[in-house]
């Protein structure tokens, strides 16, 4: 018992900052896409982008239609995460439907007792696969979309499954420079315990939206996330204090400090040529993760795209510390 306590809150907690540090399934939260994770790692904005559904089922439509999505992150510690995103047009007046498989590889671990004595290895991984749809309100700009998703998560001989669904409602006009929207993310049950203690999906409410300069090349992306809990702030153990009598005080954040972790922002430059460069910055992870005695630039992503006929090729770097950071790549096929 005592050792699945111990795998249950590395796989679910230590391993994604969340909310609370209490939910199941965070996995949901990691971006594989790597137009996303270049801007910042929270996007939800990306029109005609066949990964954004995962996050924005309202972005559904048929300029994704027949299009088919790869994708590898290269995570902490050698974790593996892959996805396929792919979207079928069922006919002119159904539209069209949207489905990703994502798959997080843990890797290999030696198994231990509580004494410390090897009993061989094990396994870890996560699952999901998803089913969206998004609705044309006639004679609007406005999307309504949900998602369905079919959770399970494997560690050792111990397994867990959930339901999971996103909704999302979007303003979007060709002709106008802005995209707005506002997500429900992760609301959802899990059906299979690992020990006898039902745990919370990581839910995320979050609104974004998007301008496209006139005379610039370059599209700006603006997201608030987790609109259903103000206090979001895990202080940093390395701006803890010492007093003189030896006394450590953890550290306090101040109300803005609080607003910004709710912040990402991305700009995309030369969004509709062959190749184009983007940028982001996630406030929340450049706070958490930051040195006080080094300057580690957590927080900050890049990365570029490149379209080759029907093909496109994307890369993200994203830092989170000196000593780790990650790449995600993502190929991208029009098969109409």
């Amino acid at each position: 018992m005592k050792k699945i306590v111990i795998l249950i809150f590395l796989f679910s907690t230590t391993l994604y900052a969340q909310v609370g540090g209490e939910n199941i399934y965070n996995f949901l939260n990691l971006t594989s896409s790597s137009r996303q994770a270049a801007l910042g790692g929270k996007v939800i904005t990306l029109i005609g982008d066949i990964n954004q559904p995962i996050w924005n089922p309202s972005t559904i439509n048929s300029s994704i239609e027949n299009q088919l999505a790869i994708n590898y992150l290269n995570y902490l510690a050698d974790i593996s995460f892959i996805s396929a995103s792919y979207a079928h047009l069922i006919n002119r007046n159904f539209g069209v439907i949207h489905t990703n498989i994502s798959y997080l590889n843990y890797g290999n671990f030696i198994s231990a007792d509580e004494e410390g004595n090897e009993t061989g290895n094990f396994k870890a991984y996560d699952l999901s696969f998803s089913l969206g749809y998004a609705y044309n309100f006639e004679g609007s700009d406005f999307f309504l979309g949900g998602n369905i998703k079919f959770i399970n998560s494997v560690i050792e001989n111990f397994s867990s499954y959930g339901i999971g669904t996103d909704f999302g409602l979007l303003y979007y006009n060709e002709y106008s420079p802005y995209v707005v929207t506002l997500i429900v993310r992760n609301l959802g049950y899990q059906v299979k315990v690992y020990d006898e203690i039902r745990e919370k999906l990581p839910l995320d409410i979050s609104f974004g939206t998007s301008y496209k300069l006139e005379n610039v090349p370059i599209t700006w992306h603006f997201v608030i996330d987790n609109l259903q809990q103000w206090d979001i702030a895990v202080s940093n153990p390395s701006n803890e204090t010492t007093s003189i009598d030896g006394e450590i005080s953890e550290e306090k954040s101040s109300f803005l400090d609080n607003a910004f972790r709710h912040i990402s922002v991305g700009a995309e430059l030369f969004p509709d040529k062959g190749f184009n460069l983007r940028f982001g910055y996630n406030f929340r992870r450049s706070k958490e993760l930051f040195l006080t005695d080094k300057r580690t630039f957590a927080g900050f992503t890049a990365g570029f795209g490149i379209k080759l006929n029907k093909l496109k090729f994307n890369y993200a770097f994203s830092k989170y510390h000196p000593a780790t950071n990650s790449s995600t790549f993502s190929l991208l096929v029009n098969l109409n």
